[in-house]
């Protein structure tokens, strides 16, 4: 038996689209059941995000600490962003959020994981990617504004980050992925078996 996540659409007999923000929306569906039924269901669409976790040289992930309303808390976080047009690749995207949010550039990417972050109530997809061969951009530092004027910045040893993740310190669900996910593939195959920095994505297709 092959344990993997399989493509299924059920019937949907009506929607709307109750709610249009800046980035995201909500979306009504009535969708029909197995057993013949029709109820509502209530979704936030996004666009997709990229995350990157990046590990120097010393064992270290390079963190931002930003606020975030909804839950009301400064959270460390790794460099993440929207993937603001339609096919986008996200490589692309993932490198020019690491410049922007660290002002850091990476020599070798690879994919570390693809997950939704809550599909019981939003179609959000992420590609979490590893990026190794740090250095500092040579570019002028981007300008941000908001809430990323206000971001910290840490280098943290990957055992410290494990530790705070299980003790419930943590709580970035990019974060707390890409890490358990950076331990797992050690303990597998190791780093250089992850896919390739351009894997297809089926939840987010994209150009090359």
């Amino acid at each position: 038996m092959t344990i993997e996540d399989t493509p299924q659409e059920w019937e949907i007999r009506a929607t709307e689209t109750p709610f249009v923000g800046n980035k995201t929306s909500v979306r009504t569906d009535e969708v029909v059941m197995p057993d013949g039924s029709v109820v509502r269901r209530d979704y936030q669409v996004h666009p997709g995000s990229v995350a990157v976790l990046a590990l120097d040289d010393e064992d270290r992930v390079l963190l931002i600490k930003q606020y975030r309303h909804p839950v009301r808390q400064k959270l460390w976080e790794i460099p993440a962003g929207l993937l603001d047009v339609p096919g986008e690749n996200p490589l692309h995207a993932a490198q020019r959020e690491l410049y922007e949010e660290a002002h850091v550039k990476a020599e070798d990417w690879r994919v570390l994981t693809d997950v939704y972050t809550t599909p019981g109530g939003c179609d959000e997809a992420i590609r979490i990617f590893l990026a190794r061969g740090l250095s500092e951009a040579e570019e002028e530092r981007f300008e941000v504004e908001d809430e990323e004027a206000d971001m910290e910045h840490a280098r943290v040893p990957v055992a410290s980050l494990v530790q705070g993740v299980l003790a419930g310190a943590l709580h970035n669900n990019c974060l707390v992925v890409g890490v358990l996910s950076l331990v797992a593939a050690r303990n597998g195959e190791g780093l250089d078996a992850l896919r390739a920095a351009d894997a297809e994505w089926p939840a987010r297709p994209f150009e090359a």
